[in-house]
């Protein structure tokens, strides 16, 4: 099983929904940088379950532990380990489940592929896991913002319904991210009805990395699209991601292309990325997440005999899975333009003399 992600900038996490928590093993990152706990703290609260109403009832601090790596307040250059604790499991609640498959889990993938799983919260599979991916991606940001590259998230379509205005200040103390201010009302009002109806809606998320130099991402096999979808892609949930302007395949080659003037870019449809590889614009992703699969009505499913059964599930559970999922969207994109950074530094002698000289 790979449970690694990066080329320079390496994470690799270990741990299970309901087993002792979630630990993250990070290398690649530079000795000397500043290492801000409390700004880590402050991420992981964004993700974290139990936050309000619009998140899964489970209660857990997240409250990370910092193992290795860090002296004195600074990177060493050795691998960083985090460990973050489960507090609050209740794994009672899948007792029911144990030899059923959950319809759109893994469950029924996870049993086909290594013959036993881990019914509890999904094991392996569940995006308690993803507590290790925003923690990765705090470090990388720690990085980042030493040279003034930003990134941020948030919701921008619930339910069917797209925003018009793209407000990431508004996102950031929304309860719900929503980038559009006008029509949180109404996200919230979808968000509530389906959880009422014990049923689910699925989301849109929109991550921008601003600042982000020319040059970053491989031509061919490494591209900086193609990472980014990866990493997206590789989110709980997520079905698809659009890089650039969402309506591009609606439009004439007059019409999307980016025309180029003496001071840049007429416009940024490409989405700041050109042959998998950065122009220097403001890198615009979107994130397409599924209704979360997990819903309180009777569904047909299979025993792991194959007998037809009728599955009724318990336990705590988010009625969306883009409102946490932008903050782990955020991350998985400052993880790859932090890795993106640091492969580029040497792709040129003269940027490699300048190490050395």
């Amino acid at each position: 099983m790979f449970n690694s992600f990066g080329a320079i900038y390496r994470f690799t996490t270990f741990g299970e929904s309901h087993g002792a928590g979630i630990g993250v093993v990070i290398d690649g990152v530079p000795a000397g940088v500043e290492f801000d706990e409390e700004f880590l703290i402050e991420e992981l609260k964004r993700r974290r379950p139990g936050r309000n109403r619009f998140a899964t009832p489970r209660k857990e601090s997240d409250t990370p532990e910092i193992l290795s790596g860090i002296f004195e307040g600074k990177t060493t250059g050795t691998p960083i380990g985090i460990w973050i604790p489960n507090r609050n499991q209740r794994s009672r609640d899948y007792s029911n489940i144990k030899d059923i498959f959950r319809p759109a889990h893994g469950d029924l993938t996870y049993f086909r592929k290594y013959g036993v799983r881990d019914y509890r919260g999904g094991g392996r599979s569940s995006a308690r896991e993803t507590a290790g991916r925003v923690t990765a991606g705090a470090v990388a940001k720690m990085v980042l913002r030493e040279f003034g590259i930003k990134i941020r998230s948030g919701v921008i379509e619930i339910g069917g319904v797209r925003g018009k205005k793209v407000d990431f200040d508004h996102a950031r103390q929304s309860p719900i991210f929503a980038l559009d201010p006008d029509l949180e009302p109404q996200w919230i009002e979808i968000i509530d009805r389906a959880r009422e109806e014990h049923d689910s809606v699925g989301g849109v998320v929109k991550v921008v990395i601003e600042n982000l130099p020319v040059g970053l991402g491989e031509p061919i096999y490494y591209k900086l699209d193609g990472v980014l979808a990866g990493a997206m892609v590789g989110i709980n949930g997520v079905k698809g991601v659009y890089i650039g302007n969402p309506d591009a395949h609606r439009l004439k080659g007059s019409q999307n292309n980016d025309q180029i003037t003496p001071t840049g870019f007429e416009t940024n449809n490409s989405g700041g990325v050109l042959a998998g590889i950065s122009t220097g614009e403001k890198v615009e992703i979107e994130v397409y997440f599924k209704p979360t699969p997990s819903i309180f009505r009777p569904q047909k499913s299979i025993d792991t005999a194959g007998n037809p059964v009728m599955v009724e599930l318990k336990g705590r559970h988010d009625p969306i899975i883009a409102v946490r999922g932008s903050v782990v969207a955020e991350a998985m994109g400052a993880v790859v333009a932090l890795d993106m950074l640091l492969l580029n530094a040497t792709r040129r002698l003269d940027s490699l003399k300048k190490i050395y000289q």
